[in-house]
């Protein structure tokens, strides 16, 4: 591809003294990390918010300084490669001009104006940082979206978010086209490679455009990116987040929980529609000065993961218990990863049994950490830290994190209630804004003087925490969040479902899946319920994203419902889990 050349390396000198202030007045933010205990973490996390930020030029382009200041060594600050021996590795400085040129492709070709929103739906192509970067250099609201997503779950994006644009590869153009004169606001479609009628072609546009270009001043409260992320009820709901609670907001992230400097080498699994990515491929490591590590990957496989931490120089690896899970069943002792150093898991709880089997194969710790698509890191173990399997660790620095009652108050050790996170006096600055459009759900996630993950858990005498379950039907499955409603709502739309009702259901290896309860129409006829099981999974897979159908299907006469008709979701997940 095109885009992936090489620019020439500059080495004039520049001033030394790179953006401190924006963790420590006394510290250099790239400094090694000598942490002795979790007190000297939170001690140490001491954030400057200015009124004015944006991560492309306060962060991004202050590592290009440093680059040719000759104050960072030479590792890359994005390594790509395809497992087919295709690779990319781009400087911070080369990342810079790339991005300033996809910059003035955004703002010349597509005609995109501050503020304007943009939907991005890549697989894990060089293109998709590169898209993420001129977005905040230009103002533009970045909406990432998964590949997986069907042609109804792109229209209620494009509706809901009154994007103007939206760019993605040439194999789902088509599904785009046949929803896109449904979005009123939508103005442009550019692909990333090939030539579609209607559709901007980047790599032509790319070939021309100018790498000069003035990055705009953005307020850190401004808007910077939305991610959909599903609810009990209704369809996915916009998740914003501005300039600073991501793009600053994240170093807690790279700086204590994964420990990076700018020697590192950082591999996350995550897919590019999800926050994770954002926290852990684009924030965390950069903010840190790390290379990111890019395998395409289509789908995750574990024998191709094993032998990429044993051929490259990684040096912390980031996966969803779901990948751990999976990993633990190889033969771990013909690999050896010769630069790993640090472990960490995120998305979902992780059973202590793959932790102990982790270690005693492969010498690592599995350093836990806890998070939402709202938030930053809220708890994590931490290094140097004692590690209780099962417990998702202690606070992180950026919040005060409490288990609180129906009323919002702080509840003592080893009683059961709602994760929080004080917002007052004073909301952290690295929480999401709002759910766009919806005061009413915003709102609701506000209990007194705590704002409420949705979570429930235990504090214990230590000050650990242990995740109970969610307070709401949201199904965590292989990193995922899968809102039951969007389930229910394809199900009913085939002819044999009168009624039904998704819970989560206890599984090996995913930790949790999509289990469905349905109530056959009466006027139609079963001959093979194993036979309709599978229709009804396909059925599930091409309505809304294949990731969210369920994997278990029981059939049944009626559903528990409450005196007013509404479905008990809750007695029917006990049921599942053994709590009945």
């Amino acid at each position: 591809m095109k885009i992936l050349l090489k620019v020439k390396r500059f080495t004039t000198h520049i001033t030394p003294r790179i953006f401190s202030r924006l963790i420590s007045k006394n510290q250099k933010f790239y400094a090694p990390h000598n942490f002795t205990d979790y007190e000297d973490i939170r001690s140490s996390y001491k954030p400057d918010v200015p009124e004015y930020f944006n991560f492309a030029s306060d962060i991004l382009d202050k590592w290009t300084a440093a680059e040719k200041d000759g104050s960072r060594n030479s590792n890359p600050a994005l390594w790509w490669i395809d497992g087919q021996g295709k690779e990319v590795k781009w400087s911070f400085d080369e990342l810079g001009f790339h991005s300033r040129k996809v910059a003035n492709i955004l703002s010349d070709a597509c005609d995109l104006k501050l503020g304007d929103r943009v939907i991005v739906i890549l697989p894990r192509l060089p293109e998709w940082w590169l898209f993420n970067v001129a977005c905040i250099r230009s103002g533009l609201v970045l909406i990432p979206g998964t590949t997986q997503l069907t042609a109804k779950d792109i229209l209620h994006r494009l509706q809901t978010s009154d994007a103007r644009c939206i760019i993605t590869s040439q194999e789902l153009a088509p599904t785009v086209d046949t929803i896109s004169a449904q979005a009123p606001f939508l103005k442009t479609k550019m692909t990333v490679s090939g030539t579609i009628e209607g559709w901007l072609n980047f790599q032509e546009l790319y070939t021309g455009a100018d790498d000069n270009h003035t990055c705009v001043r953005t307020r850190s409260t401004d808007p910077m990116t939305i991610y959909f992320t599903s609810g009990t009820t209704g369809s996915p709901k916009m998740t914003e987040h501005s300039h600073c609670s991501y793009g600053l907001g994240l170093t807690v992230n790279g700086r204590y929980w994964l420990d990076l400097t700018p020697s590192d080498v950082f591999w996350n699994t995550s897919d590019t529609g999800w926050a994770k990515s954002a926290w852990s491929s684009v924030f965390s490591p950069w903010i840190q000065g790390s290379c990111v590590f890019v395998h395409y990957m289509p789908r995750f496989e574990p024998s191709l993961i094993l032998e990429t931490l044993t051929d490259y120089p990684v040096t912390a690896f980031c996966s969803p218990p779901t990948g751990y899970r999976m990993l633990v069943l190889s033969n771990l002792a013909s690999y050896k990863f010769k630069s790993l150093k640090h472990c960490v898991s995120a998305g979902e709880p992780i059973n202590p049994q793959v932790m102990e089997q982790w270690k005693a194969d492969t010498g690592f710790d599995i350093y836990e950490g806890y998070g939402q698509t709202e938030t930053a890191l809220i708890c994590a173990t931490f290094k140097g830290m004692k590690i209780k399997p099962g417990s998702m660790g202690k606070p992180s620095p950026a919040y005060d994190v409490q288990v609180v009652d129906a009323d919002g108050n702080i509840l003592p050790p080893d009683q059961e209630g709602d994760i929080g996170i004080r917002i007052a006096p004073e909301k952290p600055f690295n929480l999401f804004s709002q759910y766009t459009g919806d005061p009413k759900k915003t709102a609701s996630t506000r209990r007194g003087d705590f704002y409420l993950t949705g979570d429930r858990g235990i504090k214990d005498e230590d000050g650990y925490f242990w995740f109970v379950g969610r307070s709401d039907d949201v199904i965590l499955s292989s990193g995922y969040r899968i809102g039951p409603f969007e389930i229910e709502s394809a199900l009913i739309e085939h002819p044999a479902v009168a009624e039904s009702a998704v819970v989560s259901s206890p599984d090996p290896v995913r930790g949790e899946v999509v289990k469905a309860f349905v109530v056959l129409s009466p006027t139609y006829t079963v001959h093979d319920q194993e036979t309709l099981t599978k229709e009804l999974q396909e059925h599930v897979k091409k309505v809304t994203a294949p990731y969210k159908y369920p994997r278990k299907i029981e059939f049944v006469q009626q559903l528990p419902k409450t005196v007013t008709g509404k479905i008990r979701r809750n007695e029917l997940r006990h049921k599942e889990w053994g709590k009945a």
